[in-house]
């Protein structure tokens, strides 16, 4: 029996936002997004200068608006914002494309540089899969800190190799729209690079 997987990226290709970025407003409120995006800029300014990594600036991020937040508190947040503000951010047609893959018998999976504390509960819900930047907690508490590597770039690949024997996968199909995406999209079949954008 031929098996085929699809691997999906998450923010910017299924959805129109960074997720991140949405669920700071959902949480804090704009007011307190922009004052603390404000009090960032170095680190943001910084990351754009290639001075910082990607995974130091978002967790200074994380650590600024969630550190020290109850993990059962956050994940409440997380998953009010999966069912409130996540459906708002899909593009129909990445959900589209998904659903044909589902209704073929594919696996799909998300592999996202998000947390899963806000990805998996969505990726549940549509009944997928997913891989996902996990949260440093210690005392029951979100530190702001990445368990490990943010997974994105080479990351997403090695996470994708961990729980995937790809060899037993005839049909690989990949689904990505930035540079942190060509990694994972180099094992495809079929790469799809920035494929919905355009689309309704």
């Amino acid at each position: 029996m031929q098996k085929t997987i699809a691997f999906f990226d998450f923010d910017g290709t299924i959805t129109t936002k960074d997720t991140m970025l949405e669920l700071i407003k959902f949480c804090k409120g704009k007011r307190a997004f922009y004052s603390g995006m404000m009090l960032l800029s170095p680190s943001l300014i910084a990351l754009k200068l290639g001075l910082i990594s990607a995974q130091s600036a978002k967790e200074k991020m994380l650590t600024h608006f969630f550190g020290g937040t109850s993990v059962n508190d956050f994940n409440e947040k997380c998953k009010a914002f999966s069912t409130s503000e996540l459906p708002k951010l899909i593009r129909p047609a990445a959900l589209k494309k998904i659903q044909e893959h589902l209704s073929e018998g594919h696996q799909v999976v998300v592999v996202s540089a998000s947390a899963e504390n806000w990805v998996s509960d969505w990726c549940h819900e549509n009944d997928i899969q997913s891989i996902a930047t996990r949260l440093q907690i210690i005392n029951d508490a979100i530190t702001g800190k990445i368990e490990g590597a943010n997974c994105n770039g080479i990351e997403k690949v090695n996470r994708i190799k961990q729980q995937y024997d790809l060899s037993q996968y005839q049909t690989i199909y990949c689904y990505g729209d930035t540079k942190g995406d060509k990694p994972m999209l180099s094992l495809a079949t079929f790469a799809h690079y920035k494929p919905f954008q355009n689309l309704l």
